[in-house]
C-alpha cells in the first residue's frame, strides 16, 4: 500500500501563488508582444499590475533623451491632471533618483520618507493609519536605465514586500524588452523611410526634364509640351515607335507633378488578355475564375493618389476598353467578381505605337475612349528624326555600362560614328541602348571597333563603303567625262574613240601589272574574253608578255 501525505495549506498557497504569478506573466507577455504600441499596451499591462498587488496607484516612466526629463506613458490610480503634474528631472524625487542610480527602491513606510515628493497630491499618506509600502524598479535596455515601474500598495509584510519586488522586477525584464525590440523596429523603419526617401529624390531628380537627352528641336518640342502637362491631372497620350522612350517620359510628368511621393504603376496591356488583364487592372475576389484563391487588389487601386501608366493600349480587348472609358470618367470600377464599387484617385498616361485613329476607323478600338485617352497627345519621334541626339546618347549609354562591366571602352573613329549616326535604329533608343552594352561587354581595351557592334549594324556599314565605293566611281567617271569634253571640244567627232581608247588603255595596262604582265591572267582578271584583249593590245600599242 502507497501511503501518500496530504499537501500542507501553506504548500497549496505557495503553488496556487506560482500559478497565478506564471498566469499574469503568460498574460502581460501576450499583450507586449502583440502590437508595437506601446502606450496602449503598457495601459494593460498597469492594469493587470493594479489587479493583482491591489495597489493604490502605479507609474510607469520612462526617459525622453530629447529633454533629459521622464514622461509618464502609463498610469493607474491618477488623472490626467496627475499625470501632467508628476513630471520629474533625472535624480529627482524616488523614480528619478531610480533612473538615475539604476537601483530599485524598496519603502516599508512611505508616510515618513523624505525623498517622496507626492507631487500629485492625490494622497495624504501622513495622515493615512496604515503603512503604505512602496516599490520602484529600472527598467533597462541594453545596459541603459530607460525608464522605471512604480507601484504604492499598503503593506502587509516584509516577505510579502520582498514578494511583490522580485515579481515586478520580472515584469521589468518584460518591459524592457518590449521597448527594446519596438526601438528596434522603430529604428529599422526610419532607416527605411530615410532610404525610401533618398530613392524616391533620385527618381525624381533622375526624371527631371533637363536630364532627359534630347537638344533636337523634336525633343524640345516634347519637353515643352510635357513640363506644361505635368501639373495638372489631365490624361496624356504617348505616341511613337517602338523604344523611343514613351515610359521614361512616362515617368517623367509623374515625378515632376504633385503626385510624385505617390506610386507610379505600370501596366502592359499586350502581355495579358481577357480576364487576366481585367483582373490585373481591377483586381478580383475569391473564386471569380479559375486561380483566383485570394482576393487581390488591381493595378488602379495599388495606383490610389499616383499615377497608372498603360502601356500598349491599341491592344486592349472591347469589353475592357468600355470598363477603360468608366474608370476615366468617372473614377470608379468593380473588382471581378464583385458588386461593391471602388474608388480610386488615378491620373492615366496611355501609349501605343499604333495609329489608334485607324484602329478607330477600323472600329477595333473605341472612339470614345479614344477621345479621352487623347486630352493632350505627346508624339516621341524616332532616333532616326533626332539624330544629333546620338553622340550625347552614346556617351551616356558608354559611361553607364563601363561602370556596370568594369570595362573601359570609349574611343570611337569618326568613321565608327558615321555609322553610328547614318544607321536607321528601327529599334530607335532602346537599340542603340542594346547595342552599346554589347559593345561595352564585348570590349577588351578603349577602342569601340566595328566587330563589336550587332550584326545588323555591321551590315548596314557594309552596304555602305560598297555604296560609297560606287558612288565615288560614278563621280570620278562624270568628271572624267565633263574634262574629256572640255579638252577635245575642239575635234567634235572624234571625242568618244579619243576617250574610250584612254580609258581602256589605262584599264588594261593596270590590269597586266596587277597579273605579271600575263595576258591570260589579265583577260580574266577583267572578265574579257583573251582574243579582245589581245586586239586590244596590239591596236592601242599595249606591251605585254606573250603566253
Amino acid at each position: 500500500m502507497v501511503m501518500t501525505t496530504p499537501s500542507s495549506p501553506a504548500s497549496s498557497a505557495s503553488i496556487s501563488k506560482a500559478d497565478q504569478e506564471l498566469s499574469i506573466l503568460t498574460e502581460i507577455g501576450a499583450i507586449l508582444s502583440s502590437t508595437l504600441e506601446l502606450r496602449e499596451a503598457f495601459g494593460k499591462v498597469m492594469q493587470i499590475i493594479s489587479d493583482t498587488f491591489n495597489m493604490h496607484r502605479g507609474t510607469l516612466v520612462l526617459l525622453d533623451e530629447s529633454t533629459g526629463r521622464l514622461r509618464t506613458e502609463a498610469a493607474i490610480g491618477l488623472g490626467a491632471e496627475d499625470v501632467e503634474r508628476a513630471k520629474y528631472a533625472v535624480g529627482e524625487g524616488i523614480t528619478g533618483g531610480v533612473v538615475a542610480t539604476g537601483r530599485p527602491r524598496v519603502i516599508r513606510d512611505l508616510r515618513n520618507e523624505p525623498d517622496f515628493l507626492n507631487r500629485t497630491g492625490r494622497l495624504s499618506y501622513a495622515k493615512l493609519d496604515q503603512p503604505i509600502s512602496y516599490i520602484c524598479v529600472p527598467i533597462k535596455v541594453e545596459g541603459r536605465t530607460a525608464g522605471a515601474l512604480a507601484v504604492d500598495k499598503p503593506y502587509e509584510s516584509d516577505e510579502q514586500l520582498r514578494g511583490d519586488h522580485t515579481f515586478l522586477d520580472i515584469i521589468s525584464a518584460f518591459l524592457a524588452q518590449a521597448i527594446q525590440i519596438n526601438r528596434m523596429v522603430m529604428r529599422q523603419k526610419e532607416e527605411l523611410l530615410e532610404e525610401n526617401e533618398q530613392l524616391r529624390a533620385q527618381v525624381r531628380d533622375r526624371y527631371r526634364f533637363e536630364n532627359i537627352i534630347g537638344d533636337s528641336p523634336a525633343m524640345h518640342e516634347v519637353f515643352a509640351t510635357v513640363g506644361q502637362v505635368a501639373n495638372s491631372r489631365a490624361t496624356v497620350l504617348l505616341l511613337g515607335e517602338t523604344g523611343t522612350g514613351k515610359e521614361m517620359i512616362a515617368k517623367a510628368i509623374h515625378y515632376n507633378s504633385p503626385r510624385r511621393d505617390k506610386p507610379f504603376v505600370r501596366v502592359n496591356c499586350g502581355a495579358l488578355t481577357g480576364t487576366l488583364l481585367e483582373s490585373e487592372l481591377f483586381g478580383h475576389v475569391k473564386g471569380s475564375f479559375t486561380g483566383a484563391i485570394r482576393d487581390k487588389i488591381g493595378r488602379f487601386e495599388a495606383a490610389d493618389g499616383g499615377t497608372i501608366f498603360l502601356d500598349e493600349i491599341g491592344t486592349l480587348e472591347p469589353q475592357l476598353q468600355v470598363k477603360l472609358l468608366r474608370v476615366l470618367q468617372e473614377r470608379e470600377f468593380e473588382r471581378v467578381g464583385d458588386t461593391a464599387t471602388v474608388k480610386a484617385d488615378v491620373r492615366v498616361i496611355a501609349a501605343t505605337n499604333v495609329d489608334l485613329q485607324e484602329e478607330v476607323a477600323k472600329q477595333t478600338f473605341r472612339e470614345d475612349l479614344f477621345y479621352r485617352l487623347n486630352v493632350v497627345s505627346v508624339y516621341l519621334p524616332p532616333l532616326r528624326n533626332r539624330r544629333e541626339d546620338i553622340p550625347r546618347l552614346i556617351d551616356y549609354f558608354l559611361d553607364k555600362y563601363n561602370a556596370i562591366n568594369e570595362r573601359r571602352l570609349r574611343r570611337i573613329s569618326r568613321d565608327m560614328l558615321n555609322v553610328l549616326l547614318r544607321y536607321p535604329w528601327p529599334g530607335n533608343v532602346r537599340e542603340l541602348e542594346n547595342a552599346i552594352e554589347r559593345a561595352v561587354v564585348l570590349s577588351n581595351d578603349e577602342d569601340f571597333t566595328e566587330d563589336l557592334l550587332p550584326l545588323s549594324v555591321r551590315m548596314f556599314a557594309a552596304q555602305r563603303r560598297s555604296s560609297q565605293a560606287s558612288e565615288s566611281i560614278e563621280t570620278l567617271t562624270r568628271r572624267l567625262a565633263e574634262q574629256a569634253v572640255a579638252d577635245y571640244e575642239l575635234r567634235e567627232g572624234e571625242i568618244y574613240s579619243l576617250v574610250v581608247d584612254q580609258i581602256e588603255k589605262a584599264l588594261i595596262e593596270r590590269a597586266l601589272e596587277k597579273c605579271g604582265n600575263v595576258k591570260t591572267k589579265a583577260a580574266d582578271y577583267l572578265g574579257i574574253n583573251r582574243n579582245t584583249l589581245n586586239k586590244k593590245v596590239k591596236d592601242l600599242g599595249i606591251e605585254a608578255v606573250e603566253d
